[in-house]
């Protein structure tokens, strides 16, 4: 058992409004994931030449100590691809001008106890081990800023709890996924996908889900024909919450197992495992509140 949680703003007059809006909702879904939490934000996309990175230190000697300013500057000087730096303990965002392979290689070179985390335009992705309200604590979560964002509480149950089997997952650039529930053949999935050159770095059955419906975008799919494919290939028990850099998306399986919820005002679309996590968001006596129906595709774009 997990929760999961999505805000999308729809007026960019609310963007700076986005983390405070979502940190109930994320400590709304404990009961449901004690024991890790994570966000992946949606902020303004960077210029088309510039990426960025976040990057995890505690999994490093040093943890929250990590000596990120020396990170940056050796990369600087063997890449000179003006990297900047935003730090946040054990978690810091470097952005840069060019691709985002060579700048990945070297960080995992210079210290390969170093987890990535997320790569792309706009998003910026925070996971860690702890109570949902610990999480959100340690790297401000109620200032976060951005248009949509893509949140979940952990309940492990088919594999360890540590930072980088938490949720969400992402791959490729600008894309995550969380999930509730399990499933059945995520070893299949891997096999289909490694000898296509696609890599794995956990157990975690969601990662396969995630590595699949990227793969299919990838290869030319838009976000509906690689969902369908998903139903197709994915089998068990779901319900998915995906982020792209305009858009959330939301399917259950087949036999809508797993709960979810949806609201939506003039103003938002917030999405959780269940309503208390939507209870105190603005003018949710109006909103229009529905359950969302077994293997039917909800896209929402900014």
């Amino acid at each position: 058992m997990c929760g999961i949680v999505g805000l999308l703003l729809k007026k960019p007059a609310l963007h700076g409004h986005l983390g405070e809006l979502m940190v109930p909702m994320l400590i709304g879904m404990t009961e449901r994931g004690p024991d890790s939490a994570g966000m992946a934000v949606f902020t303004q996309p960077l210029a088309e030449s510039r990426r960025k990175i976040s990057v995890y230190s505690g999994m490093t000697e040093a943890a929250a100590a990590y000596d990120w300013n020396g990170l940056l500057a050796a990369l600087n000087g063997a890449l000179k691809v003006d990297a900047r730096i935003t730090i946040k303990g054990n978690h810091a965002i470097f952005a840069f001008e060019g691709p985002a392979e060579p700048v990945k290689a070297f960080v995992k070179a210079h210290d390969a106890k170093l987890h990535l985390l997320s790569t792309g335009r706009s998003i910026d992705l925070y996971k860690d081990i702890g109570t949902p309200a610990q999480v959100a604590a340690r790297y401000d979560f109620s200032k976060l800023v951005g248009s949509h964002l893509v949140g979940h509480t952990r309940m492990a149950t088919e594999s360890a709890v540590t930072p980088d089997r938490a949720h969400p997952f992402t791959a490729g650039e600008d894309f995550c996924l969380v999930h509730n529930g399990s499933l059945s053949n995520p070893n299949g999935v891997r096999r289909m996908l490694e000898p296509r050159g696609i890599k794995f770095e956990t157990d975690n059955d969601t990662e396969a889900a995630c590595r699949f419906l990227e793969w299919r975008l990838r290869e030319g799919d838009d976000l509906h024909a690689a969902l369908q494919k998903g139903f197709e290939a994915l089998d068990g028990f779901y319900t998915f919450l995906m982020g792209t850099a305009t858009e959330l998306a939301l399917i259950r399986d087949p036999f809508a197992c797993k709960p979810a919820v949806v609201a939506e005002t003039d103003d938002y679309v917030a999405i959780a495992s269940e309503f208390r996590s939507l209870a105190h968001l603005p003018d949710i006596k109006h909103a229009k509140v529905f359950e969302p129906a077994p293997e039917e595709m909800y896209v929402w774009k900014i």
